[in-house]
């Protein structure tokens, strides 16, 4: 029970200095009357006594008048009710930052309101309160789930949350340490390694990196990765916190933080850039457009999408000979581009060889292909005029739910909607360096482009530029390819690549090494173009060292939460001891 002590009561022994109510003087003196059975006695002084002193009031972050970070043992509901709109604002504000709005500067600030929100608390209570801010930022941003049904996504959202309340609970902790900005962008990486991870594969996507596409922040990728630009943000939003939270007497000393945050993104400006190295290809894209929306986008007649894709890449050998478009030395399909698995079926094999000889150039196709006779591959597939298919790239990072179903036999027996998956996919194990005319691309499917490490070992491989094959088509017009495209982004900045996305229903595009969108078709139409791509091979720093900033900041994370856990834990035996 939380103790009252506005109003303690007088020591044993001494006179009460309170409002009196028995006729006292209250200037310290005894009173004329003499109390029960003694004699009177001339009024003598009373011993001295000090001067009630007020209550110490918490700041409005709800720290202990004993330090900054300490939580108190209770708070105000006004002070409890800022904190919940704190981390409501807060969420909202991160989900801002992503695409389709783009409102890059929302996320430090969504990030300083989160972190806000639970500074000065105690660790359950930061938990439930960070929960909170999760569930408002992810429910918006991966709307995109709800294509598949309601239930599917507050099933995600719900579970994706725990990890931000379980950072929230480490981050109060490490609030009462000094610099805590730099513990808790630590704790921030930590979470969304951890979200990328488990479970059934984890799900790396809205990571605080992925809302900075094109911004100051950006550049970081160059040299962490992801993780190293999701780490400049939230130290960026926490110093912003800091600010408000900690006001020192001395002006100068108000303003170190705010300038600090500042400096971070001004910083990232002044990370290096690679120079153009001189060689180019020229990269013919197919968008075909499917006949269907949302789960049955592919459409009941087969072979729809496979003589879409096939008729507009004829539609791109027509331009060239016609002179409109440049000559491509190597054609660009999306992931799914034929419903038909070429290798067994005759008439697919022979409309997609067709189309190949017209264009006359290498031809990534996107397949479905049958592995035995109750599994499948979603594969790249590099077809070529004369010899028709060759080398290919399984994909290796599988959706759970669309191209595998986790726990068959208890998913199938509750969701009626898990049979569409139909044959479960087998993951490869090899990167994607695909051998295509004059290069070798790097070729990357959909999903995977959400994980650091598939597009790290694919750049290793020799990779360039890199090939993103989408299927969108059953989140077409949702916040989705947008959010992808963002990341293929930072890719480019990540690996000095460009990147080159074929999507079915959109949106594709050209993505320069600089992070440029610098072609990008419509949703849900036909189209097609050839776009010259710059050839880079050096690598950046990110590329060499890989994992390595991303483990250092999720140790220094992980080494503050045990440390600040331990001082407190020593602190209260040492009170406990002196009691």
């Amino acid at each position: 029970m939380v103790q009252d002590r506005t109003n303690p009561p007088p020591a044993s022994g001494r006179v009460s200095t309170g409002t009196p109510t028995d006729g006292t003087a209250t200037d310290g003196t005894a009173s004329a009357s003499a109390t029960a059975g003694e004699p009177a006695t001339a009024a003598m002084p009373a011993e001295p006594q000090p001067e009630p002193q007020p209550e110490p009031q918490p700041a409005a972050s709800g720290e202990s008048p004993s330090g900054p970070g300490v939580p108190v043992r209770g708070e105000s509901r006004r002070v409890l009710a800022a904190r919940i709109v704190a981390a409501g604002a807060g969420g909202f504000a991160l989900f801002l930052a992503f695409p389709p709005l783009d409102w890059w500067l929302c996320a430090p600030l969504g990030i300083g309101l989160i972190a806000a929100s639970i500074h000065g608390t105690r660790p359950r209570r930061a938990a439930w309160i960070g929960y909170l801010a999760a569930a408002v930022f992810l429910l918006p941003t991966v709307a995109w789930v709800r294509t598949i049904g309601d239930d599917v996504w507050i099933m995600l959202v719900a579970t994706e949350s725990f990890f931000y309340a379980a950072m929230a609970a480490l981050a109060a902790l490490v609030f009462r340490l000094r610099a805590w900005p730099l513990w808790f962008g630590g704790l921030w990486v930590l979470m969304e390694w951890a979200r990328g991870l488990v479970p059934i594969g984890g799900f790396p996507w809205a990571r605080a990196a992925f809302s900075q596409g094109e911004s100051p922040f950006t550049p970081y990728a160059a040299l962490g990765g992801a993780p190293l630009v999701s780490f400049a943000v939230t130290v960026c939003g926490a110093l912003l916190a800091y600010a408000v939270l900690n006001r020192p007497a001395r002006a100068v000393a108000r303003a170190v933080p705010v300038g600090l945050a500042v400096a971070v993104p001004v910083l990232g400006l002044a990370v290096p850039r690679f120079g153009d190295e001189g060689r180019s290809i020229n990269v013919g894209v197919v968008q075909g457009n499917v006949p269907g929306r949302g789960m049955y986008a592919l459409g009941d007649e087969p072979a729809v999408v496979l003589r879409n894709h096939a008729n507009e890449t004829k539609r791109l050998a027509q331009a060239v000979r016609d002179g409109k478009l440049p000559k491509p030395d190597i054609v660009v399909l999306p992931e799914n581009s034929t419903d038909i698995d070429p290798y067994r079926d005759p008439y697919a094999r022979q409309i997609i060889h067709d189309s190949v000889q017209d264009v006359g150039v290498p031809t990534l196709v996107g397949a479905v292909v049958a592995i035995g006779e109750a599994n499948r591959a979603t594969r790249s597939l590099v077809w070529d005029p004369v010899t028709g298919p060759g080398a290919h790239y399984d994909k290796q990072h599988l959706v759970p739910f669309g191209e595998y179903t986790p726990f068959k036999e208890i998913v199938l027996a509750l969701w009626e909607r898990a049979g569409l998956v139909g044959r479960q996919s087998i993951a490869g194990t090899k990167p994607g360096d695909l051998k295509m005319g004059p290069v070798t691309i790097g070729a990357v499917n959909c999903y995977e482009v959400a994980y650091d490490d598939t597009v790290r070992g694919t750049v290793r491989a020799g990779g360039t530029p890199l090939v993103v094959q989408t299927n969108n088509a059953s989140y077409a017009l949702s916040n989705l390819p947008s959010q992808q495209l963002a990341m293929s982004k930072l890719r480019a900045v990540e690996h000095n690549r460009a990147v080159v996305t074929a999507a079915t229903t959109g949106i594709s595009a050209y993505v320069t090494p600089e992070g440029k969108v610098s072609w990008q078709t419509r949703e849900l139409v036909a189209d097609m173009n050839v776009v010259k791509v710059p050839v880079r091979t050096q690598e950046t720093i990110a590329t060499k060292v890989g994992a390595l900033p991303e483990w250092a900041l999720m140790v220094m994370g992980a080494a503050a939460a045990g440390f600040a856990a331990w001082r407190g834990r020593r602190r209260g035996d040492r009170m406990r001891n002196d009691g």
